[in-house]
């Protein structure tokens, strides 16, 4: 990697999330294995909302899935396990993988309340064939995820680790912000499809072309940031198409069809070549 930060080890006891004053310097991907701290992800399901959000997308991701006829899926950003619960009861064999060991024991608890028992699997997505030896009908990268990659190697490392976990038909589902009109035309948000919790507020602190600094701030006044890289959609397309696959289909805010500027989130819907 072009960075010269080792990689930070998970602490669950950490009860502070750990910046320099410079935003700038913080630009790294293994940061995000310090950001989600144990106090931060215990609060995440109230940012998410599950009932909103379901609400909000529906059955999109089990019907694009079952068009496809994709049934062995791996989830690469399994968070705390909205979308691997609602892909389980949906009928689909799930596989959940995520790079915070402290997200996937939440995922596992908020799985096995609703009773459901997650196949869980710890994996850096740059080294995903290190832990992940299957091949899978179908990985799915959801929640904005892919912008904790800083560094542009890093982002063509996963995407080839994904193309690689993938059977010759498969099929990436990956989802990105409307980073172009966010750095064009400012921030704005429907605060309805991904991070629906009302009492919640979800908003960049600092934005410029390599970073997006986004402060999440929760009832009592609690506060907490995540630092992603702001992926232009044509640049981010480029990248997928440069690592292999073929076709690529984008929907905004889960419609077919829609005007670029009013979307919060963009779905792409990415093919491998068959072999």
């Amino acid at each position: 990697m072009s960075h010269s930060h080792a990689v930070l080890d998970i602490d669950d006891t950490e009860q502070q999330q750990q910046y320099s004053s410079d935003p700038t310097s913080d630009r790294y991907t293994d940061l995000y294995t310090n950001e989600y701290i144990a106090a931060f992800v215990k609060k995440w399901d109230a940012l998410i909302d599950w009932e909103a959000r379901a609400l909000g997308e529906g059955t999109f991701f089990i019907d694009l899935l079952n068009e496809h006829k994709k049934k062995k899926i791996l989830d690469v950003a399994t968070g705390t396990g909205f979308h691997s619960v609602s892909l389980i009861e949906g009928g689909f064999d799930v596989t959940s993988s995520d790079g915070s060991a402290t997200m996937l024991a939440r995922a596992f608890e908020n799985a096995k309340s609703r009773g459901h028992i997650l196949k869980t699997n710890q994996a850096d997505w740059r080294r995903l064939g290190e832990s992940v030896h299957e091949r899978f009908d179908a990985i799915v990268c959801l929640g904005n995820s892919f912008s904790h990659l800083h560094d542009e190697m890093d982002r063509r490392r996963a995407l080839a680790e994904f193309y690689a976990a993938l059977k010759p038909d498969g099929i990436l589902i990956i989802d990105q912000r409307n980073y172009d009109y966010m750095l064009d035309s400012g921030f704005k948000t429907k605060h309805k499809y991904y991070y629906c919790g009302d009492k919640v507020s979800a908003e960049p602190v600092h934005l410029d072309k390599n970073l997006a600094r986004f402060e999440y701030t929760f009832p009592g006044g609690d506060k907490y940031t995540l630092n992603q890289f702001p992926l232009r959609k044509n640049y981010f397309c480029q990248l997928i198409r440069e690592s292999g696959f073929s076709t690529i289909q984008t929907f905004g805010d889960f419609e077919e069809k829609f005007i670029e500027e009013d979307s919060d989130f963009f779905i792409h819907v990415v093919k491998k070549q068959t072999e």
